[in-house]
């Protein structure tokens, strides 16, 4: 069982404090027209560009080669095929070239761990999408414990996050003829046994968010329809997302009802089910269940907590006795499993049979520590595993005290470890994709404007002359407490850096690098913070030697696309191109398109007029003006992008085009929130992004 919170993390502010003052409208802004996903007047406009895109990036002679050793990477037979553990077996989702739409397959432990596997297919997405005619992507599936034989299998038509929902057999490996099935729409599910479940999602247009996510529960009985079955649980319209759960324990003992109320993306108020009725829980907004280990149920906290006289700081891990709690929900006694050190920080774990194990960064250097629960007392101990690595959970079993483990950096292959609740032992290791001989990876430190540190590392050339002429990308995220960590850089590396390029990866407030804190100083009213570090890397990459403006790109996606889209238009002398992947730009309408209010806890309102003007002093969309040379930017977004609507980056497009600035525009029809459905798809756009970085970057006419 993942040890996670128990909401989704989204929200705006209350209808009360919002005005439409301010926010462009037609007469304003003449692309609106473009926030129209599917119109044909938008897809026209799409195809049109895609052509153009098309035809100037395909035709560089360096493109076929680059496409090619993208599509081998991602169709390798030799990848880790990564697993999870059910009393069934291991099971894997994968995709290959016979197989674009992937497989649902198992095998036992003993066969996984051989060179070749004997896979047994559970579920042929391409046999079934050829079948019924749609564009199926799979989206996972949600099992009734502790056996997960019956499931809800989520498909995608397209790629977008809304799905359908179909019981599954996965002893006959077939759909349950009249079994439970859901239209597509938002939300999830939750079983309570073979004949009941609980369901979250947006049984209708009035029964949603103004985030467009659910706010309801319903208690589900096989062979009622949906609208027969009785709610149990109603949020506000106003919230971001709202629902009830089941508390279980890693035996699949359920111990209560529990619900949550998303009132903020970042603020989330939780309830107990306690004598027939909901009990709030006396928990501070950024607080929140994590999990049931040895008998107590654990909190997590973002922001300092006191209780009765001593203060739990942000980041730590709190616990409880479970039947204390049970039969006083908010006067259980608090006691503390962990907090952090400086430079620590908690990013997930995983709950066994026996355990907490929780994924930690000190110093945005992975490890991770075991908790249990001994004579009387939390003991603690670290998982050997290498050291200066990125170490992750990638698996856990709640049944027994198996895990999996990742352990990967930028030039080495990701190595596969596995416990039984001893020692982990390496079982698979990912061949090498590129060259890295002759390689180095160092860490530095740029000066933001207001004198914060801001760490970021550099792979680059052995011996690489300092003289600013070495094509160089930096990346980052800079967002929603995610953290941006050293990873194996397969495809970046065989279609960059063995091409000389150098690449960067920027560690900026309102990440996750360093805890809640870090993340929290560049929210809202502070988020030209994260720009300004983002910008400082840069001008750091300038001052050290390592390039210089003329051969520096940029490059992030979804709240990184906003990163990079602030960037190019804040300091458009700093850089020679800038690919924005299904970014938010334009910030003064993001609450509008999509399911941009969702996102308002971390950007602010832009109906209300302070927040409008954090907002509009950034916004990339209304920051593009005349007389200003951009690096000829290149957006792309999906069609099929229900989270991080395409209009964003078709808006910035056009606005480009309007005033005669270069740029390029891609936009696959299918992909979701991640671009392309198959490694075709995949291989292609990034091929089209490795030819724009090198005519930019590398090519002696790469200027406009």
């Amino acid at each position: 069982m993942t040890a996670t919170t128990a909401s989704a993390d989204h929200h705006q502010a209350s209808a009360g404090e919002a005005t439409d003052t301010g926010v462009p409208g037609p007469e304003q802004d003449p692309n609106i027209w473009l926030e129209e996903a599917r119109s044909p007047e938008a897809l026209d406009w799409v195809e049109a560009e895609n052509e153009r895109t098309i035809a100037a990036l395909t035709q560089d002679p360096r493109f076929e080669q680059l496409k090619s050793e993208a599509l081998a990477i991602l169709d390798s037979e030799d990848r880790i095929p990564y697993v999870s553990f059910r009393p069934d077996g291991l099971y894997n989702f994968w995709q290959d070239k016979e197989n674009p739409r992937g497989l649902v397959r198992r095998t036992t432990l003993e066969s996984y761990r051989t060179d070749n596997p004997d896979w047994e297919i559970v579920l042929d997405v391409d046999k079934l999408a050829a079948e019924e005619g749609r564009e199926w992507v799979y989206k996972g599936s949600t099992c009734l414990p502790p056996d997960l034989r019956y499931c809800m299998i989520a498909l995608s038509d397209g790629g977008k996050d809304a799905t359908i929902l179909r019981e599954f057999d996965m002893e006959t490996k077939s759909f349950v003829e009249g079994g439970f099935e859901l239209e597509e729409t938002q939300g999830n599910i939750q079983w309570i046994d073979e004949d009941t479940m609980l369901v979250t999602r947006n049984f209708s247009d009035e029964l949603m968010t103004e985030s467009e996510y659910p706010y309801t529960t319903r208690v589900w009985k096989r062979g009622q329809s949906i609208d027969e079955a009785q709610e149990i649980f109603r949020g506000e319209k106003t919230d971001v997302w709202s629902g009830a759960s089941l508390l279980r324990d890693s035996k699949a003992v359920v111990h209560a009802r529990t619900a949550f109320r998303s009132v903020s993306f970042h603020e989330t108020e939780y309830y107990v089910e306690k004598d027939g009725e909901w009990l709030r829980l006396d928990i501070p907004l950024k607080a929140s269940p994590f999990g049931i280990v040895d008998g107590h149920l654990l909190y997590s906290t973002d922001v300092d907590w006191e209780v009765e006289g001593q203060t739990f700081p942000a980041d730590s891990l709190i616990a409880v006795d479970l039947e204390e709690w049970k039969a006083d929900p908010n006067g259980a006694a608090k006691t503390l499993v962990w907090a952090p050190q400086e430079g620590q920080t908690r990013r997930g774990g995983a709950i066994t049979a026996r355990s907490l194990f929780v994924n930690m960064l000190d110093n945005v250097v992975g490890k991770v520590v075991r908790f249990d629960f001994e004579d009387g007392e939390w003991q603690q101990s670290t998982v050997d595993l290498p050291d200066n690595a990125t170490v992750g959970i990638q698996t856990s079993s709640n049944e027994t005290d198996e895990l999996m483990f990742t352990v990967t950096d930028f030039l080495n292959p990701t190595t596969l470890y596995y416990s039984d609740g001893g020692t982990p032992v390496a079982i698979k290791q990912s061949p090498s994709r590129f060259k890295k001989a002759g390689m180095d990876v160092e860490q530095y430190e740029a000066t933001s404007k207001d004198g914060t540190k801001i760490p970021y590392f550099i792979v680059k050339p052995e011996g690489m002359a300092m003289d600013g002429t070495t094509a160089t990308l930096l990346t980052g995220y800079g967002g929603f407490q995610v953290p941006s960590l050293p990873a194996y850089l397969a495809t970046t590396g065989k279609m960059w850096l063995e091409r000389g390029g150098a690449y960067v990866l920027g560690n900026m407030r309102g990440g996750g690098e360093f805890g809640p804190n870090w993340h929290q100083s560049a929210i809202r009213e502070n988020k030209q913070r994260t720009w300004d570090d983002f910008i400082a890397i840069a001008d750091d990459l300038v001052a050290r030697g390592f390039t210089s403006p003329e051969h520096l790109g940029i490059q992030g996606g979804s709240q990184g696309g906003l990163l990079v889209g602030t960037a190019f238009t804040q300091r458009p002398d700093l850089f020679n191109a800038a690919i924005v992947q299904i970014p938010l730009f334009d910030m003064l309408r993001y609450h509008l398109i999509g399911r941009g209010a969702s996102w308002i806890g971390e950007y602010g309102d832009p109906r209300i007029p302070e927040q409008r003007a954090w907002i509009e002093g950034y916004s990339p969309y209304q920051k593009i003006v005349e007389g200003v040379d951009y690096p000829s930017p290149f957006l792309w977004a999906s069609t099929a992008d229900d989270r991080t609507h395409p209009a964003h980056a078709r808006k910035g497009a056009a606005k480009l085009k309007a005033l005669g600035q270069p740029y390029y525009y891609y936009e696959e029809t299918t992909g979701g929130h991640s671009g392309g459905v198959d490694n075709e798809q995949r291989a292609q756009l990034q091929a089209l992004q490795y030819i724009y970085l090198m005519q930019r970057l590398m090519d002696d006419s790469s200027g406009d």
